[in-house]
């Protein structure tokens, strides 16, 4: 396995997104109107960036072919020239998910964060409390792409090994740390991470601190 303050209202556009979104600095702009997405002078790219943005706000499947080629301002043959299906696309857009967002938005900034592993491990939910307040937290993308697709299709597939990038980050970590039974502890972690962003997409905003709270035990139950 690049994260993105609330209304009073509990996410009231919670319905309409994807259980698992990109946190602000790894966001990639919204297209206005039809132009081409701005500073992208290569359609591949440019096909990318409105693939990231609109995959992360509403799925896969409510995306199209003909939505994506418009927005991105290339014909369709170039379209399918540089990706060839939808799911292609859609392995594209993971890929490039795990590395802003689970490798540069959460993974690099926890680190940041603590001096020692545990203090990084416990920073995860810290950086996790700033993406749940923004604007524009709309979950997490691996995790609604495997609830959309289920685990038997390959885009699902692909995002549970996704997510086993997430876990085998923390399993580093806890290794690190010299914690017991890592594999097992990580499984616990994992549990802990995608249940605060589930939760705090029906609205709480205090999620993060109480997987923090839980965290705390977990890590003490792992110490040798």
């Amino acid at each position: 396995m690049n994260p993105e303050p609330k209304t009073s209202s509990p996410r009231a556009s919670a319905t309409k997104s994807p259980l698992l979104a990109s946190p602000a600095s790894s966001r990639v702009p919204a297209a206005s109107g039809h132009p081409s997405p701005a500073g992208h002078s290569n359609p591949e790219a440019r096909i990318l960036t409105v693939a990231y943005e609109l995959f992360s706000r509403r799925g896969i499947r409510d995306v199209g072919v003909n939505e994506l080629i418009e927005r991105s301002g290339v014909a369709k043959a170039t379209f399918y020239r540089h990706f060839p299906s939808k799911d292609s696309l859609v392995l594209a857009f993971l890929e490039q998910r795990d590395k802003q967002w689970t490798e540069d938005s959460i993974i690099s900034k926890a680190r940041s964060r603590g001096r020692t592993p545990i203090e990084q491990l416990l920073a995860i939910f810290d950086v996790f409390g700033d993406w749940f307040q923004q604007d524009d937290f709309e979950g997490s993308a691996f995790i609604n792409v495997l609830l959309e697709m289920g685990p038997s299709h390959p885009l699902g597939q692909a995002s549970i090994d996704y997510l086993a990038k997430v876990r085998g980050h923390v399993r580093g970590l806890a290794e690190e740390a010299g914690l017991v039974r890592p594999e097992e502890f990580s499984r616990s972690w994992h549990i802990l991470m995608k249940g605060s962003i589930i939760s705090a997409t029906e609205g709480d905003l205090q999620a993060a601190e109480r997987a923090q709270q839980m965290a705390r035990w977990l890590i003490e139950h792992h110490r040798a």
